[in-house]
């Protein structure tokens, strides 16, 4: 096990255990999270417990082009039932991301420890988010990290159904225009394969990463 000190550096992202689990310890200052993020590192931990890093392989990615729209989510989208905005209100999507429960889990990751780490990186152009909604009522929306040719989403919630999946894929076919290489979704989960992401090896998204100057932009 790897413990993060005061000096802005990580290990290599090979070294992290089976799970993924990499290093423990450090902060969260905007300094040290934009560091994780450029090395696909990112923290995951509950309230209480030191910061925890991870680097899991394979990586949960979408190539931006490869969204999958259902036909019942074309319908959505064509009756224009939410209107999407953009990091007008990031604190209260973050705040409403933390209440979401989740299947598996007990609590919330997003401690307000993290909330404040984010809304920090927020400030300084780094952190995005992405709100839905329908009738003057904030009821969907996600956040991430943006690098410029990957996004690295965090979290979504959805108060009404497909709300999250309008946010979701709306992100996608602006990351598509911009020409970004991947959205980083970190771990498989159903829903997110469902909508079209896959896994990657680890180290195919490491060295994506590091190729920001081959971005489209």
């Amino acid at each position: 096990m790897f413990f993060v000190t005061d000096k802005l550096e990580f290990p290599p992202v090979n070294l992290a255990n089976d799970e993924g689990l990499l290093a423990v310890g450090g902060d969260l200052s905007p300094a040290r999270l934009a560091l994780s993020y450029r090395n696909g590192i990112f923290p995951w931990f509950n309230e209480g417990s030191l910061i925890l890093w991870w680097s899991p392989n394979p990586r949960m990615v979408l190539i931006p082009s490869e969204v999958r729209i259902s036909k019942s989510m074309r319908k959505v989208i064509k009756n224009e039932n939410f209107r999407l905005t953009k990091n007008t209100c990031f604190d209260k999507v973050i705040e409403k991301c933390s209440h979401i429960k989740r299947k598996g889990q007990e609590g919330t990751w997003i401690t307000s420890e993290m909330q404040k780490a984010y809304i920090a990186l927020h400030e300084n152009g780094l952190a995005q988010s992405y709100e839905v909604w329908q009738n003057g009522l904030l009821v969907g929306g996600l956040y991430g990290i943006d690098l410029g040719h990957v996004f690295c989403g965090e979290s979504m919630f959805s108060t009404v159904s497909n709300a999250s999946k309008f946010a979701f894929i709306k992100m996608a076919q602006e990351m598509e225009r911009k020409q970004y290489r991947l959205i980083d979704c970190q771990l498989y989960t159903d829903h997110l394969a469902s909508l079209g992401a896959k896994e990657m090896p680890r180290q195919e998204f490491i060295e994506i990463l590091h190729r920001k100057d081959q971005a489209g932009q």
